[in-house]
């Protein structure tokens, strides 16, 4: 790192991946530790590096930020959103503003945090006017984010809203539909659930959305 800003941005992207903890003891795999060396950096760390200043789509020309992902890069689980919106544009943090607050006490019902969990979305820039992702904007993004999942290694996607779940299993079905099966992504059981915007928009789909949330604490959770 030659400046102090390439320093200053380091540190950032190692609050959003650990939190407000730092980490000096790399990891060996998922599970295990290794011996500490200087030189090393996590993966997930790396890649972010690598693809962050990512212009493979026209949506790279209006974003603010590139967002990433945050949480615990060790995480047995991935929670999936569409895309960024403005507020995730503006900090480069997926899932912030109501829904990223609403999102935090849903995790906290079931005694988890944004530090036991993984965050990211299929598209890692905003598409002007919080539309759907296109076709081609997919195709372009998507290797990042199977990347990321092979660097995680996780139990359990949850896909966070019709649209994220349409994307990866090519499903177009209701989300009331897709909630009734657990499926496949890359090897990885998924399941799809509402995106908490529209349960600040629509309160009877809270519901719902706590019976599956439930699911993920007593199937996934419970003796993992």
């Amino acid at each position: 790192m030659d400046d102090l800003s390439e320093v200053l941005r380091y540190l950032k992207i190692q609050q959003e991946l650990y939190g407000n903890t730092l980490y000096f003891t790399p990891v060996k795999s998922p599970k295990e530790s290794q011996e500490f060396n200087v030189n090393d950096k996590h993966p997930l760390l790396e890649y972010d590096e690598e693809i962050h200043n990512c212009q493979k789509c026209d949506l790279a020309k209006s974003r603010t930020h590139f967002v990433f992902g945050i949480g615990n890069p060790q995480s047995d689980i991935v929670f999936v959103g569409e895309a960024p919106g403005k507020d995730e544009d503006l900090t480069g943090i997926p899932f912030v503003g109501r829904a990223g607050k609403l999102l935090d006490k849903i995790l906290s019902a079931i005694h988890l945090t944004r530090d036991n969990v993984y965050i990211l979305n299929v598209l890692k820039c905003r598409p002007p006017n919080n539309r759907d992702p296109l076709p081609a904007e997919v195709e372009q993004c998507e290797p990042h984010l199977i990347r990321q999942l092979e660097i995680i290694h996780p139990k359990l996607i949850v896909c966070l809203g019709r649209i994220a779940g349409k994307t990866l299993l090519r499903l177009d079905l209701p989300l009331s539909k897709m909630r009734e099966n657990v499926y496949n992504y890359n090897g990885i059981d998924t399941i799809v659930t509402y995106h908490p915007a529209a349960l600040l928009r629509n309160p009877n789909f809270k519901r719902p959305a706590w019976e599956d949330f439930q699911k993920i604490r007593d199937q996934f959770l419970i003796g993992s």
